[in-house]
């Protein structure tokens, strides 16, 4: 070939034109147009080589491809064209605009091609400030640049004079793994490297999976990135059997936020693919043919799944995120069983309508995140089950296996309410039937107070509804509350009158210890305004009959609280409940003051003082009372409790003392 022949000439467009393209570009994108024309021209390896003077500024920049090179006798083809390649048709191509080359201009003045191809070597260059015109010459294998003079074919683009600055090393081939990591994948032999240093395949996921589609095998690769190629949609590419793209089209999930895949499929059937019907092959295979239109159903349904698990995956780390920042409600006020149920539950319905539609939360301020929630979870659990159905349904855009998915959720709700409802006083009757058979067949032996406290403090709900969650002790309270109680005469002497009449002996009830439960929980009184709820109960040891000296010291303790000053706050409503296994057989004050405010309807009452309500229960009363008041449920239960009269003392009182 003979050197030094001139063959300059001017692309198709103004120079202004041309410039106008590029002018929302970032620096590094013209380095990559130009290491995409290298994978284009079908190398192997590119290398990028940024160097910086002794002052850090930017000083040259290189692009070494072992690729076909360009051809010089078709430069008219090549550089002369704009916005019109020749590479159009091509869909393993990514240059197909004819335009990448000049966005040089971007990030320097100068750019020079060297180039060896089959059909000859040559030297282009193009000055900026004239970008439309590109000189060239053939060159000579002697006056080629030494960077290919070792090469068989390739090309090697140098930039200089410099407008701007390029990321630090790091940071740039971060941007070069993102931008290529998709094509590294799909071809691993290829190398792309940026100042001697090999650029990886970004994190990702692989899902592999085969069809089979009539008589044709297709082997599918869907690779999910964690981070968005910078200038690769999600596409489906299909290659024959020596791995080439014959064909390429936006995946339908193209445009899901924060999903990006790169679809492959390879078949020995692309091997006879033409992109459009062609009367000179009748027999190709087309985007029309029934295999083809069969298997994209097939990748379109994988492609679902798996954007379905990667949203539900995301959702599930969204949610504990607002978890953690305090969106969901507490739940303080229920009982631990329910509570963690309702905070599971509502995870659930949020998760369910963020996979159903995403933006309903990210497009939410903190504090509309934070109504939406509770509100949900209001309604979850209310009667209104269907009515919230109905909202979301008609608010938010769901296809129909989303609505199917969201109303199998909410039945869900209902359901599980039942069932915990159910398992919870599933629990709670077995325990009643255990402290029954403790106080019916165990009661003489001595209970450490370590052992009943436990009891009574896992199973505050036997007082009641109201007594349901006492919450953990209180120091400074329950410490003077006790000292308080120390001070009643006689507090903790036993006499005959005192021992029931099935005790042998009293000191066997002496050996027995009184149990004291001291709570301090801030309440809102009937009248609306906020107070503090003080419950202090006396057990007093199985062995004891409660009789009008009990009550006497229940009155006494009364006093001595009204006298304290620390408890004298009208803020503070005092509920003193006095427990017994009996009360005697040969008492009638108790009775008689039970009768004088049964009219009050609360069970047990003995003083109906406003900030001092006094109480006196037995154990088999408020047995009977949590059995008579969910007497429904339990029979459809059909609870066994004579299964626990077999059991020994020790094994009621380990069992018991787990929470109900």
């Amino acid at each position: 070939m003979t050197t030094n022949i001139d063959i300059s000439g001017t692309t198709e467009i103004g120079n202004e034109g041309i410039k106008k393209h590029f002018k929302s570009i970032d620096p590094w994108q013209p380095l990559f147009e130009l290491v995409w024309n290298g994978f284009d021209a079908k190398a192997e390896v590119v290398a990028v080589d940024v160097r910086f003077n002794s002052l850090h500024a930017l000083a040259a920049v290189s692009v070494l491809d072992d690729g076909d090179g360009i051809d010089p006798t078709t430069l008219k083809q090549t550089f002369g064209r704009f916005n019109d390649s020749h590479k159009r048709e091509d869909a393993g191509q990514h240059g197909a605009h004819g335009r990448g080359r000049l966005s040089f201009h971007r990030i320097c003045r100068f750019a020079t091609w060297n180039t060896k191809s089959a059909t000859g070597q040559a030297r282009i260059a193009i000055d900026a400030l004239t970008i439309k015109d590109y000189q060239a010459s053939f060159v000579s294998e002697e006056t080629q640049c030494p960077a290919l003079r070792l090469q068989a074919k390739g090309t090697f683009v140098e930039l200089s004079e410099f407008s701007c600055q390029l990321p630090v090393a790091a940071e740039l081939r971060a941007k070069f793994a993102v931008e290529f990591g998709w094509f590294l994948a799909l071809h691993p032999s290829k190398r792309l490297k940026v100042n001697k240093q090999s650029i990886p395949v970004p994190s990702h996921e692989i899902t592999q999976q085969s069809f089979t589609v009539g008589s044709c095998a297709f082997d599918v690769q869907v690779i999910r990135w964690n981070e968005k190629p910078s200038s690769e949609k999600s596409y489906t590419y299909l290659l024959d059997s020596f791995g080439r793209i014959v064909y390429k089209q936006l995946s339908a999930l193209n445009n899901k936020a924060g999903f990006f895949t790169s679809i492959y499929i390879s078949s020995s059937w692309a091997d006879a693919f033409a992109p459009a019907q062609d009367l000179l092959q009748p027999d190709a295979h087309t985007t029309n043919s029934t295999e083809w239109r069969k298997l994209l159903r097939q990748v379109g349904e994988l492609a679902q799944f798996l954007y379905e698990r990667f949203l539900r995956k995301q959702a599930a780390a969204e949610v504990e995120k607002y978890v953690e920042e305090g969106l969901f409600p507490s739940y303080a006020e229920l009982p631990p069983e329910e509570r963690s149920w309702r905070l599971i539950n509502t995870k659930e319905l949020v998760t369910s309508i963020y996979v159903a539609d995403p933006s309903v939360f990210n497009a939410a301020s903190k504090k509309q995140r934070k109504i939406i929630i509770r509100l949900l979870d209001r309604l979850a659990v209310s009667n209104e089950n269907d009515s919230l159905f109905d909202v979301l349904n008609s608010v938010l855009d769901l296809d129909e296996e989303s609505v199917k998915s969201l109303a199998d959720q909410l039945k869900q709700t209902t359901l599980e309410n039942i069932i915990a409802t159910i398992e919870i006083l599933q629990r709670r009757q077995a325990a009643a039937s255990k402290l029954r058979a403790l106080m019916n067949d165990h009661y003489r032996d001595v209970l450490e107070t370590p052992d009943l406290q436990k009891i009574i403090e896992n199973n505050t709900w036997l007082f009641g509804p109201g007594y349901e969650t006492l919450g953990a002790e209180e120091d400074t309270f329950t410490k003077i509350a006790r000292e308080l109680r120390n001070k009643i005469p006689q507090i903790n002497n036993i006499g005959a009158e005192d021992v029931d009449d099935e005790v042998a002996d009293i000191a066997g009830a002496q050996r027995q210890t009184d149990l004291f439960l001291a709570r301090r929980i801030p309440t809102i009184a009937p009248n609306g305004q906020q107070v503090y709820r003080c419950v202090i109960i006396e057990i007093k040891r199985p062995g004891i009959a409660l009789n009008i000296k009990h009550l006497r010291q229940l009155d006494d303790y009364a006093t001595i609280i009204k006298k304290h000053p620390e408890f004298g706050s009208e803020r503070m409503h005092f509920e003193l409940i006095l427990i017994g296994r009996k009360i005697s057989a040969a008492d009638t004050e108790i009775e008689s003051r039970m009768r004088g405010q049964i009219a009050r309807g609360e069970l047990g009452l003995v003083s109906d003082d406003p900030r001092m309500k006094r109480y006196v229960l037995n154990w088999y009363t408020l047995l009977d009372s949590f059995e008579l008041a969910n007497t429904f449920l339990l029979e459809q239960l059909r609870f066994r409790r004579d299964s626990f009269n077999q059991s020994t003392k020790d094994q009621l009182v380990e069992e018991l003392q787990v929470a109900q």
